[in-house]
This record gives structure tokens, C-alpha cells and sequence, in this order.
């Protein structure tokens, strides 16, 4: 695992990374944090994180006091290549929608096409939706009826759907299109609709709601298209599925870049934001626009409320990794 970090940190970025031990009360609010709720998230995922976690993963199974257990079997490792750090939120969005196409809901969310292999390109977010790539093909699986809520949840990359007949059915991410994501709140920046400071998921879907046809190619300068799948496995009461295949846990899980981070390790999260955050998180999700060792995006939740906080949250501070003992070392000693 020592050398997949390094060597994706040196591909990631042509700037050098640097890995430095964080001592334990560097950490503002770590001795008060509920670490036996962050260590239940831990368990989730810690069989999967690979070479070098073997011993801790196995401690987890069995540990008795949780904050005794991190601090024995971890050490805070601050991860940077000299970039501000960057934290955002996302969130599982519940919106209203049909299983058939209606004068109504008339904005598809596809399967996968066959034809689409994953890691190449394909058809660009315009061309899918002006050549008509996808209709007819029995490849959707729900509609909505505004654009701007299906292209907030092909962002979020998960959602659930609440059809007429009281069902709900919950989309997962299947795959993308293979183009680079570009943010349509930095174009809207960009282009002087808004200034920086005033630009929220909230504030982009009202523009696009009062502008229909610019809103349109607004959502169009991002590229990226996403493919979903309809996830039957996961019981309601549980978080949507991230990258390593296990629920998300609002306010415990983050999505990391895992050039720099790798999946399922417990992550420190210290926000100075209008409200701070700092507890225990892990690593267990990905996203196409988290790039980046000091860039992360935490769970919030699922439906509305949850998403004005993620929509809001836009924060600068730090991320400290929690890595075991000896990889931590060795980290540190070839900075």
C-alpha cells in the first residue's frame, strides 16, 4: 500500500507530496469526539483496504475502548502537495419522479450502455442528450420532471425516486461516460452571473429554473455523464453505497481522492467553516471532481435538509489521515 500511495501521489500531481506525523493533540476536538461511532464505520469497511492494514483491521474486530484503540494502532499523518485544502459536502437526493416517461417527467436516468467501456471516452453530456444516444434502447429506469434536479443527482451519484404509487426506488452510481467533470457553479463564476461567494447548488437550480434555455447549456458545459443502476440490496434505513460497495454513514463518511488516501481509512476532518466540524471520519467514497490530498466531501445525509447543508458547505481547513504505525513511519521518513 506504501508504494501504490506514493506512486499515485507522484502521477496525481507534479508537485512533491509531503507527509508529515500529526502528534494526537494537534487535533482540536479529538479527545472529545465519539470514537466508538467512528470505529463502528471503520469496521464496515476494513476488511477491504488491502496491504499494510492486516493487523489493525483485525485489532478493530475486537477492540475495547475506541479511542484507545486509533491511538494505539494509528498515527495522524497530514497529507499535502501544497494545495489549499477544500472541503464540500454531498448528499443522497429524494425526489419525485415516474417509471414511465409522462408530459410530467420527461428527464431519463439510463443504465449502462454496453457499448460504453469503462476507463475510455464516449459521447460528451450534449451529444447523449441531443442524438438522443440512450432513448429507446430499454435502458431507463426512472424520469424526473426538471432538469436541474436530474443533473444534481447525476453529481451526487446516487439518489431515490419517489413514484406516484408511493414506491421509492434508489439509483446507484453504474458508471460514467468517461469525460472530466467541470463545475457549472465556476462557469456561472466564470461568465460574472454570480460572484464566488454567493454561488450554492440551491442558488445554480433557481438560475436554471428562471433561465430554461441558458440554463440548459449551463448544464451542458459539464461533460461528464453518469449511468445508474437501480440498488435493490440496500435496506431504507441505510445510507446509499459508495465506492468501496458499503452504506455511507451521514456525517462519518468522506469521499477522498485515493491517489493520495486510501479507501477505508479513518480520516480526520477539521472544517472552519460558519460551522466547524471536527470528528472522525473514513474514507469510503470517491467522486469525479475530488482531486486532490487535502480535497474531501463529506456524507450529509439523505433528502432536502441534508442537501441545503452539502449545498452550503464549502469549507477551508485540514484533513489528517489516519494511517497504522509502521506505514506512517515509513511515510514520513522518505518525505
Amino acid at each position: 500500500m506504501i508504494a501504490r500511495i506514493c506512486a499515485g501521489a507522484a502521477s496525481a500531481s507534479a508537485v512533491a507530496v509531503s507527509h508529515y506525523i500529526v502528534g494526537w493533540d494537534r487535533l482540536p476536538g479529538w479527545a472529545e469526539d465519539d470514537h466508538a461511532t467512528a470505529l463502528g464505520v471503520f469496521r464496515e469497511t476494513n476488511g477491504d483496504i488491502g496491504e499494510g492494514w492486516e493487523t489493525v483491521c483485525a485489532a478493530a474486530e475486537h477492540a475495547g475502548e475506541a479511542r484507545a484503540f486509533f491511538e494505539a494502532h494509528f498515527r495522524p499523518v497530514l497529507i499535502t502537495d501544497g494545495s489549499p485544502p477544500f472541503l464540500t459536502g454531498y448528499y443522497e437526493p429524494e425526489i419525485d419522479g415516474s417509471p414511465v416517461r409522462t408530459d410530467q417527467f420527461r428527464h431519463a436516468f439510463y443504465g449502462h450502455p454496453p457499448e460504453v467501456v469503462p476507463g475510455t471516452v464516449w459521447h460528451s453530456r450534449t451529444e447523449i442528450e441531443t442524438g438522443g444516444l440512450l432513448e429507446g434502447r430499454g435502458l431507463e429506469i426512472a424520469w424526473v420532471a426538471d432538469a436541474a434536479e436530474a443533473f444534481f443527482l447525476q453529481v451526487q451519484g446516487s439518489g431515490r425516486i419517489r413514484f406516484p404509487d408511493g414506491r421509492t426506488i434508489r439509483l446507484g452510481f453504474a458508471g460514467r461516460n468517461g469525460h472530466p467533470y467541470r463545475s457549472i457553479g465556476a462557469e456561472l463564476v466564470r461568465t460574472g452571473v454570480f460572484p464566488a461567494e454567493e454561488v450554492s447548488a440551491q442558488v445554480i437550480r433557481r438560475w436554471v429554473r428562471e433561465n430554461p434555455e441558458a440554463g440548459v447549456a449551463l448544464l451542458r458545459h459539464n461533460p461528464s455523464f453518469v449511468f445508474f443502476r437501480e440498488v435493490t440490496e440496500v435496506p431504507p434505513d441505510r445510507g446509499p453505497l459508495g465506492a468501496m460497495g458499503r452504506s455511507v454513514t451521514p456525517m462519518r463518511s468522506v469521499a477522498v481522492d485515493p491517489a493520495f488516501v486510501p479507501l477505508g481509512a479513518p480520516v480526520w476532518v477539521d472544517t472552519t467553516g460558519a460551522a466547524p466540524m471536527r470528528r472522525l471520519m473514513v474514507a469510503q467514497d470517491t467522486g469525479s471532481a475530488i482531486r486532490g490530498p487535502q480535497r474531501a466531501d463529506i456524507f450529509m445525509g439523505t433528502g432536502e435538509p441534508a442537501g441545503e447543508v452539502a449545498g452550503r458547505m464549502r469549507d477551508s481547513g485540514r484533513m489528517v489521515v489516519l494511517l497504522p504505525v509502521a506505514m506512517a513511519d515509513a511515510l514520513a521518513r522518505g518525505r
